[in-house]
């Protein structure tokens, strides 16, 4: 299983939220290339970028922090808030982003998500942050009526490589995944689902092994990482280097590209 380390963006800083609440911010540097490459050092394969400031605007915000990172590290990134258009996509990708996270406008626009999976195909990654099982978007700052499983389903049917999925309310926590909503996601697709939110410790790592042969293939962390609470290289380590590194960009949107 991959753990990847998160950088959230907000006004070109390095920021953790608790529960996505904007005016509950923490800053942990004010250059996010440092954190980028703090994790790189430390063994991360891939990092996971989230502008923040986009995400609550409806457009990207901070191309130039996530330029920065891409230009400097030697890993792939993926990037998600905001991107709500084909042309801010389209920006992303040609900025050297390997993959997008597609969120608002999976509830919103479903027809441009399936056509960015086909013009993208292995790099439209959508992103399903939700509430007691209602989707939340606009940088959840707003809750749907849509139920995540359904959702996921249909995204997979468009095309999507993966999905990532949120549980907001333990988003920023340390109070441990949500693992019975992971399951069920899990059960209900073919394609591979990302955890976020909640990892405090490396015994949450371990536990999460248990849904990886139903096709959690991944974990993101966050705040256990800025706090200390998980030891990037002692994560690796613990539950493997994962395999995204091995997985051809063109191998379509059968598997996390």
């Amino acid at each position: 299983m991959d753990v990847i380390p998160a950088i959230d963006l907000l006004d070109g800083r390095c920021v953790r939220l608790y529960q996505g609440d904007y005016a509950q911010s923490q800053v942990f540097a004010e250059d996010p290339v440092v954190i980028a490459q703090q994790w790189v050092d430390q063994g991360a394969s891939w990092l996971h970028l989230v502008d923040l400031d986009g995400a609550k605007v409806g457009h990207p915000v901070n191309q130039a922090a996530i330029a920065s990172i891409v230009r400097s590290v030697s890993v792939p990134v993926q990037v998600g808030g905001g991107l709500r258009d084909r042309q801010s996509v389209a920006d992303l990708l040609s900025l050297g982003v390997r993959r997008v996270i597609l969120g608002t406008i999976a509830v919103e626009n479903p027809v441009l998500v399936a056509e960015l999976c086909a013009d993208f195909p292995g790099q439209i990654v959508v992103g399903i942050d939700a509430r007691n099982g209602k989707v939340a978007t606009r940088g959840w700052l707003e809750t749907s009526e849509v139920e995540a499983v359904a959702l996921a389903q249909r995204m997979a049917d468009h095309g999507a490589a993966a999905i990532i999925y949120t549980d907001i309310h333990r988003d920023g926590t340390l109070q441990g995944p949500n693992q019975a909503a992971l399951r069920e996601l899990a059960e209900s697709l073919t394609i591979p689902v990302i955890a976020s939110g909640g990892v405090s410790s490396v015994t949450d790592l371990l536990s999460l092994l248990a849904l990886e042969p139903i096709g959690v293939t991944g974990v993101i962390v966050g705040k256990a990482l800025y706090t200390g609470d998980v030891a990037l290289k002692e994560a690796i380590r613990a539950i493997g280097p994962g395999r995204l590194q091995d997985i051809p960009l063109d191998f379509g949107n059968s598997a996390f590209a």
